[in-house]
């Protein structure tokens, strides 16, 4: 079994934990300006252990804790990608990183703009964020809308083993400063993983299931539900296809359009609260781009609309199979079975 910040081969089976350790490794590695650093990162090798062994093999200069100062973490590394590094900077929880949330909007999305280009900030912020950890307070939440709504900005989130690496390091590789927010409740999913970040993009949506009759549209956390939703749905008689985003933004209208044209239905879900979650946004794209092949609205399935509840209720309020396949059941279908039914 490989450890953390060795060198497995192309094809382990890592979890996602895993795959993004060795991301991490591979590019301190390959690019001396890269550096990681946050809460508890170095010594501990990060609540989730993304970060164990990078501080005993690249060093303490190169992989190093910081006080519990979200705003000073984030301002260091604006001051630090000022002047040629590439940090990488861990923040503990999602609900942890409101403190730094000043840092991230005033400056770190907006240098670059103000300074006609002149200064890039290649800045990676690693947020584990979402539910479905039994978290207490401040330590499940999902965010991504505060961050997908500031311009400049570039937000993604992986879905497995083999995209969270190729991910990583295409952030690292990034002109932009990316928001790099690391589904907690998938850490610690196994896959065969492909170590390669150079066959695909970071800004493209994935097709990850075929499909004729709908398309469901989710990421991060919510897409291993949402796959399990699409299975269960065709033994329904509905066959369902799936996207994973995986870049929030820049959002994918071609790839995900193309796929809504071909079905005429389709039914976001994700995590967060319903009311201005990010479904609403992709709603509303397809709703002007995709009107006259809508054969109905474009459905949300999300979480409720009230504060991220406490540990023994959040499987009450995380979208399931069972809400998903209810909405699929509300896409106006006619008497006859779907296209792809039996």
């Amino acid at each position: 079994m490989t450890t953390f910040a060795e060198a497995p081969s192309a094809s382990d089976t890592l979890t996602m934990a895993g795959a993004l350790n060795r991301a991490l490794a591979d590019a301190l590695t390959e690019d001396e300006r890269v550096l990681v650093f946050g809460e508890d990162v170095g010594t501990l090798g990060g609540v989730f252990r993304v970060t164990d062994g990078l501080a005993a093999r690249f060093g303490e200069a190169r992989v190093f804790d910081t006080p519990l100062a979200e705003a000073g973490i984030v301002g260091t590394a604006i001051g630090m990608a000022m002047n040629g590094l590439r940090p990488v900077v861990e923040m503990q929880f999602d609900a942890f990183a409101y403190p730094a949330f000043e840092q991230i909007t005033s400056h770190l999305a907006k240098l670059r703009n103000r300074t006609h280009g002149r200064v890039e900030l290649p800045i990676v912020i690693r947020i584990p964020y979402g539910g479905g950890i039994g978290g207490v307070e401040h330590h499940c939440d999902s965010s991504e809308v505060y961050y997908t709504h500031t311009a400049g900005l570039r937000v993604v989130t992986p879905s497995s083993p083999s995209d969270a690496y190729a991910l990583l390091r295409q952030a690292i590789d990034s002109p932009d400063p990316v928001i790099f927010l690391e589904p907690k409740r998938r850490y610690w999913e196994k896959e065969t993983a492909r170590l390669d970040h150079r066959g695909s993009t970071l800004d493209r949506a994935e097709v990850r299931r075929p499909g004729t009759d709908l398309t469901l549209i989710s990421y991060g956390g919510a897409l291993g539900t949402t796959l399990e939703a699409a299975a269960a749905a065709q033994e329904e008689g509905y066959s369902a296809e799936v996207i994973d985003l995986r870049s929030l933004s820049p959002f994918d209208l071609d790839t995900v359009a193309a796929s809504v044209r071909r079905t005429g239905r389709a039914v976001v879900v994700h995590e967060a609260s319903r009311f201005c979650g990010y479904g609403a946004e992709v709603a509303a794209q397809l709703s002007e781009t995709c009107f006259h092949y809508l054969e109905a609205p474009v459905l949300r399935v999300a979480g409720f609309d009230i504060p991220y509840p406490a540990p023994n209720l959040e499987q009450h309020h995380l979208p399931g199979v069972d809400r998903i396949l209810d909405a699929i059941e509300r896409l106006q279908w006619d008497d006859s079975a779907p296209a792809g039914g039996a």
